[in-house]
């Protein structure tokens, strides 16, 4: 194996990702098959999960995938029980619903959706797949958080406090099971154009406002999230857990 081979190869590990059929849980998929892992899809859209996994395997990745609505308890618990949770060595939580109704116009169901697939979920799947990473000595849970984790801006909502408290389970996760060989950790996006943002840049000028708030000068793109989730996936980051990771052109600090 070449160095980098040795510090970042994902070979023989198996990769669970959630919201894998667009955006940037499409480009983690990606990126973990191409470093080496195995990767299971999830995610609702059947047509756009068979063409990631076609893509995968025309890398050479192995890869399948599973149709699965995360705001569903009962076919999210079905996902937890199941052997691909049992045997995952990374698994990504990338999935998001992300209504954003003036907090006190917010529904009960809107309440509800939002808390079923930003954070129930990645609870439910994190506490099947922790342990028996733990009891094999080694995992990676990687949750994708939100500007909004650690900052109140653009109407944030129930959205922003679902994403807060999923940077708060990252480092219970980190807690849990650290010890045992498992890190947990959240990446950070910057404001990136996806299938869930497009109302937002509906907004004339909204596009343009948002990557002046960076220090890069442009929004992100899905690629710009390949190397940190091979990097936070592999064995050289062992050391690294508990974190909330900014990956977002300086926009956070800006």
């Amino acid at each position: 194996m070449s160095y980098l081979e040795e510090l970042f190869s994902l070979d023989g590990r198996q990769a669970v990702v959630t919201g894998a059929s667009s955006g940037i849980g499409r480009a983690l998929a990606l990126a973990l098959g191409r470093g080496g892992a195995r990767v299971t899809l999830i995610g609702r859209d059947r047509d756009r999960l068979d063409s990631v996994a076609a893509e995968l395997r025309d890398r050479g990745a192995g890869a399948h995938w599973h149709s699965i609505d995360l705001g569903d308890e009962a076919q999210t618990r079905e996902l937890a029980g199941s052997e691909a949770l049992a045997e995952c060595d990374i698994l990504v939580n990338c999935a998001g619903v992300n209504y954003r109704p003036p907090l006190g116009e917010t529904s009960q169901a809107e309440y509800d959706a939002l808390v079923a697939v930003n954070l129930r979920a990645p609870y439910l799947l994190g506490q099947a797949a922790g342990p028996a990473m733990a009891a094999r000595g080694f995992g990676r849970i990687i949750n994708i958080g939100s500007q909004q984790s650690w900052s109140a801006f653009g109407n944030s909502g129930v959205y922003g406090m679902t994403k807060a408290a999923l940077a708060g389970l990252t480092r219970s996760q980190a807690e849990a099971w650290s010890a045992h060989g498992v890190t947990a950790n959240t990446i950070i996006p910057g404001f990136v154009v996806t299938p869930m943002t497009l109302e937002t840049i509906a907004e004339p000028g909204r596009e343009a406002a948002l990557a002046a708030r960076t220090m890069i000068g442009r929004n992100g793109r899905p690629e710009d999230f390949c190397g940190v989730v091979v990097f936070l996936a592999s064995a050289s980051a062992g050391y690294l857990t508990g974190q909330t990771i900014a990956v977002d052109g300086g926009f956070s600090v800006h």
